[in-house]
């Protein structure tokens, strides 16, 4: 120590590696350093210049002076004075040499003052909110450190992506999967601006979602300073909940109402943080808060009157059936039981598919464009449709021409699109308690399970005949029914979009598994990074995979190095057919010419190899169900690359 307030720190292991009028830039403890060597003697400056901050160390000696790199001003490379007798000199450092190293002495560091930033990460993983996706720099330092100690701590969990986008997908995913935010980080400018897409993948399908990101200094906030984008306004259309942070903020509180808003309003919430403000040391009475009586229960039952149209209805129906989507995930364990004693299909929508077991009695599939002939022959033979949890969209086609009870805890949400015959607001398991109670034993249900079943074995007839024609060409058919033979029953599945995801609808059967799809925004590139999200809530507690086409994988193929850093256990196949399918398929539709559909692909195998995971590549439909084996037995991240034929969906 050089004394009792000062310590020693080695920056150049050996003299030798800076030549005589050179500058290196080193550090010591959190301090930058611009080492010089100037006629033989070795001297140590701040690294920062006094004008603009330029690193001192990225300079050079001319003419006897330290040159800045970034505006050319110059300083004695030992004392740090500048000529002409100017007052903006640097400061500098004690040097020694010992056993041919060298060591600069610096003040022992104070210990940290809390922040603003402190005291709103730590009111964050109060409320539970400790997974986080992003990027540090420059302009979210502040942000980043406070995320640092917490995770130092245990109490957080953070994911450096290689592209924004990927954050953001991956913590959609995370609030679709969990029901609860998890956080995307960016700097201000384009790596906030990058995650825009996925903002609006969680707030189309009702995903809480917490977005921070950095911004430039206030004081040049509207001089067109570097990087500058008003984010509160860039965002506004995208985040119910967005606010900048200011010197004078309730911060603790600003963060609460922030996940209070994302969580009850399963919408997006967005902080952004200027740079000096995050830096700001917390005001004297601040402290962080938790969500203890923050929140109240949301067993909310159904109106009274409306309760007891609902339970007539359902006392006259001889062929009820119950259609799921994907706002009832929480709560199958009641539907399933009242389905039981009612003797009642259950369909799904596309969102909602595996929220019943397709080897389930009473399991009937998907419903609408991505789905089984079952599914829509009985929500057609039906004379009662029960709604649970879905939005009615165009794509999953539950027809208004029959009798509709529509359950939700989102009053918006019901009669939507048009009028339904009952339309139940409350919170969905207390719904299913009270129509139970109200109507078990006095229903004249007839028991559909013996024609759920036969239109099961028409279905499955009808996907052998399909198989048997595609020969010994790898078509999707041929993959989902490999997936159906390989993949672990309790896996959380991410899809993409195209051609693959329709075939995945159509064909894959669930057991157990979840499946994470960009639902309302349809986003390719959703799978890699929603596998990511999903591998973050569930860890090795359940196997986690994901399946795009070439165009999906594409978009984030970097992110395959973040799997192998994090050694997330994520199995993705892709499905490469050398063309964006889907495009191709629309533009014949349209009576147009397939143009600028085909792409050029590497070996996806071989990428993933390079980055250190397993790549394995099949093109030969007897190594399908050993591919997929292959890397649902590797311990670690694994992709599978499937030669398909476009022509074959």
């Amino acid at each position: 120590m050089a004394s009792k307030n000062k310590v020693w720190y080695k920056v150049l292991e050996s003299k030798d590696l800076l030549p005589d009028g050179r500058v290196k830039t080193v550090t010591a403890g959190h301090q930058g350093i611009c080492l010089t060597n100037f006629e033989g003697k070795f001297s140590a400056l701040d690294n920062k210049c006094p004008h603009q901050g330029g690193p001192l160390g990225e300079g050079s000696i001319e003419n006897g002076y330290l040159r800045c790199p970034w505006h050319g001003w110059d300083f004695h490379p030992c004392t740090g004075i500048p000529p002409g007798g100017f007052d903006d000199g640097i400061a500098t450092f004690e040097v020694k040499e010992e056993n041919e190293a060298i060591y600069v002495a610096i003040s022992a560091e104070a210990p940290h003052e809390e922040t603003v930033s402190d005291v709103m990460m730590q009111t964050m993983v109060n409320w539970g909110v400790n997974t986080v996706f992003g990027m540090v720099g420059h302009s979210n330092l502040g942000v980043a450190d406070a995320m640092r100690r917490l995770e130092n701590q245990g109490r957080l969990s953070y994911y450096g992506v290689r592209h924004e986008g990927a954050a953001a997908f991956a913590a959609s995913a995370y609030g679709k999967l969990m029901g609860k935010p998890a956080v995307c980080f960016g700097i201000a400018g384009p790596g906030a601006t990058n995650m825009f897409t996925g903002m609006w993948d969680a707030k189309v399908d009702r995903a809480p979602m917490l977005v921070l990101s950095g911004q430039v200094n206030t004081q040049v906030l509207g001089t067109g300073a570097f990087q500058e984008v008003d984010l509160v306004q860039a965002f506004d259309s995208v985040a119910q909940f967005n606010h900048a942070v200011h010197p004078n903020s309730n911060h603790s509180e600003l963060m609460s109402l922030a996940i209070k808003s994302a969580i009850l309003q399963r919408d997006v919430s967005h902080l952004t943080f200027p740079d000096e403000v995050a830096f700001s040391k917390k005001p004297e009475r601040s402290k962080p808060q938790t969500p203890e009586n923050r929140i109240t229960p949301f067993t909310i039952s159904p109106p009274p009157e409306m309760a007891a149209k609902a339970v007539e209805l359902i006392i006259g129906s001889k062929r009820p059936s119950i259609i799921v989507g994907h706002g009832a995930r929480y709560h199958m364990d009641a539907i399933i039981d009242y389905a039981e004693s009612l003797n009642c299909p259950v369909i799904t929508t596309f969102k909602g598919k595996g929220l019943i077991a397709d080897n389930h009695e009473l399991g009937c599939g998907v419903l609408g464009r991505s789905g089984t002939p079952i599914a829509s022959w009985v929500m057609n033979e039906s004379d009662l449709l029960i709604v649970f949890g879905a939005s009615f969209s165009n794509h999953t086609g539950i027809t208004p021409k029959k009798p509709i009870i529509q359950v939700d805890l989102d009053p918006m949400a019901l009669s939507k699109f048009h009028k339904v015959d009952v339309a139940l607001w409350g919170e969905i398991s207390v719904t299913v308690k009270l129509l139970s109670e109200a109507t078990t034993g006095k229903t004249q249900a007839i028991d559909q399970r013996s024609e759920i079943a036969h239109r099961w074995e028409i279905w499955r007839e009808e996907k052998a005949s399909r198989l048997r024609d595609s020969g010994n060409a790898l078509s999707s058919i041929a993959v989902f029914n490999a997936m159906n033979k390989v993949t672990p029953a309790d896996a959380v599945i991410a899809v993409d979009v195209g051609n693959n995801t329709y075939s995945f609808g159509r064909y894959f059967e669930p057991k157990n598994q979840s499946i994470l799809m960009s639902g309302y925004l349809g986003s390719i590139g959703f799978a890699l990074p929603a596998a990511m999200g999903a591998w973050a809530a569930q860890g090795d507690e359940r196997p986690i995979w994901s399946v795009s086409g070439d165009g999906g994988l594409g978009q984030y193929l970097a992110e395959i190095n973040t799997l192998v850093k994090y050694k997330m256990n994520i199995k993705h196949i892709v499905l490469n057919n050398s063309e964006l399918g889907k495009i191709s398929k629309e533009q014949r539709a349209a009576e147009l010419d397939v143009w600028q559909t085909s792409l050029s692909n590497p070996s996806f195998a071989a990428y993933a190899e390079n980055c250190g995971a397993l790549g394995v590549k099949v093109d030969k439909l007897e190594d399908l169900v050993p591919g997929m084996e292959k890397i649902r037995d590797h311990k670690g991240p694994a992709l599978l690359e499937i030669i398909t034929d476009v022509n074959l969906i």
